[in-house]
């Protein structure tokens, strides 16, 4: 089931409306019981420090601590003076335990620390934003010298749940348990980095609670597997796909051979490079011609077409004849252009990375990069058809909404790895998937097979080397095995 990716508007609303069912108690006994549940697993020994703030956040902990007392263990708990009505609650409930919290200071931290094994982070939650109050700062500096590893609630105290900016003082956490569903902070780079290893909680609220809130959704790899392209006993290469990749010059030759080469790996028929200069094959199983573009305006046109990649001069005026046939299509690389706004169709799939997104929408990369979400709607939203703003991970622009990819292997940060994806994204167009369903499929099958690169070839990666992992990434996914 895909998760939802929430932003602090949709948190509030899920927690008005619970509070307007008379559930919200429920909902902070359910993730403050969850809190607890996942200390066990992860660290089932040792003494436990929780930090309370004082909002909904700090009542989250003073949940935890109560489970955690429950089931045997040690526990400490240092706390702000409490806001939120539910927290002054569970901070009775707690002391019916005959425990009592502490105010939290830097001397009584400083102390703390040094008794402690693990420590609960709930300090701030979704609703935070920056900056942050100077005597809470210092907490958080003197919590990090400590080295205790931390697990926080919802998301490490610091961040902005709303955005991929790690700010200078934030908790490390070595896990964060999060609620309802994902945050951006916790799925984009470099705010993702305080995270560490994150699960999702649910709140036992009906889904489409979380959905109607949702700004974006991450689709599960037994969903992506579902849109791939299944072939008949009686196929053949004419069935499987005819790809065109236009592309090259002199210098950046490689770069439509590497989407030729993805194109193959995942099932295309017959491809073909067209090119101004003479494009090595890297592998024999590849076409390849020496043209005047223009003059493939007058061929019997293919199921699909990737432009773009490497084309050099070229590529705007190329890529606007291509877009005019209406055929399913691939721009990438020198093709992404300002110019071509407005020129998509339904069949059409942009690719760019955060530079070239940069370029389309008029702005820097670190604005791009602060907010991929927005981005990626701001850039469909100009450019029509669909969107795959690539990063780690991508974001999939669509006209039914935004996607967040999953997986994928920083030994992927290599060049090539976008043609190669290019070709992936036009041999699963040239098989007959729409566009939103091929970008989907398309970006997950790249990432998975990068996994398994990584896994054979360590940290070091070429796109060649996730190319040849293509063909075990899909049966991976599909959970099928090969068949004599």
């Amino acid at each position: 089931m895909a998760q939802s990716v929430l932003l602090p508007g949709g948190v509030r609303a899920i927690d008005a409306r619970l509070e307007r069912a008379g559930m919200l108690d429920l909902a902070m006994e359910t993730a403050g019981r969850a809190v607890a549940d996942h200390l066990q697993v992860h660290f089932a020994v040792g003494r436990v420090l929780l930090l309370a703030g004082g909002g909904a956040n700090g009542g989250d902990a003073w949940v935890a601590a109560r489970h955690l007392l429950a089931l045997g263990r040690e526990v400490a708990l240092l706390a702000q003076p409490p806001s939120h009505p539910l927290t002054r609650l569970n901070k009775k409930r707690l002391s019916a335990f005959g425990v009592q919290s502490r105010p939290l200071t830097a001397t009584s931290l400083r102390r703390a620390l040094g008794n402690a094994d693990v420590v609960i982070d709930g300090l701030l939650g979704t609703g935070f934003t920056p900056p942050l109050r100077a005597g809470l700062s210092a907490l958080i500096e003197l919590l990090g010298k400590s080295g205790l590893p931390v697990l926080s609630i919802d998301l490490p105290s610091g961040l902005d749940a709303a955005s991929a900016e790690l700010p200078e003082v934030v908790v490390q956490a070595a896990h964060t348990l999060t609620f309802g569903g994902l945050k951006p902070a916790l799925i984009y780079g470099p705010a993702a980095h305080a995270a560490g290893q994150v699960t999702v909680a649910g709140l036992r609220v009906p889904p489409d609670w979380t959905e109607q809130e949702a700004v974006a959704l991450r689709p599960s790899d037994a969903e992506l597997a579902a849109l791939l392209p299944r072939r008949f006993a009686d196929a053949h290469k004419g069935t499987a796909g005819r790809v065109w990749v236009l592309g090259g010059h002199p210098g950046t030759l490689g770069a439509p051979a590497l989407a030729g080469l993805g194109a193959l790996r995942t099932g295309a028929g017959l491809v073909t490079i067209y090119s101004g200069a003479d494009v090595p094959l890297i592998t024999p199983e590849l076409m390849a011609r020496r043209v005047d573009f223009s003059d493939l305006d007058t061929e019997h046109k293919p199921d699909a077409v990737a432009v773009g990649m490497g084309l050099g001069p070229q590529a705007t005026e190329t890529a606007r004849m291509v877009l005019g046939w209406k055929v399913p299509t691939v721009v990438d690389a020198d093709a992404l252009h300002p110019e071509l706004a407005g020129a998509g169709h339904a069949q059409v799939i942009w690719t760019p990375h955060p530079g070239e997104a940069a370029r389309l929408l008029g702005t820097d990369t670190p604005a791009i990069t602060r907010d991929p979400l927005s981005a990626a709607r701001a850039l469909q939203n100009k450019f029509g058809g669909v969107m795959v703003l690539k990063g780690g991970p991508s974001t999939v622009a669509t006209p039914d909404g935004l996607f967040v990819a999953r997986g994928g292997h920083p030994g992927m940060a290599s060049a090539g790895m976008g043609d190669t994806l290019s070709g992936i994204l036009a041999a699963l167009l040239g098989q007959g998937l729409s566009a939103q369903d091929a970008a989907l499929a398309g970006v997950r099958l790249h990432s998975k097979a990068g996994e398994l690169a990584g896994q054979q070839h360590g940290y070091g990666l070429t796109a060649t080397d996730v190319s040849d992992e293509l063909g075990r990434a899909w049966l991976e996914l599909v959970g099928e095995e090969l068949k004599e």
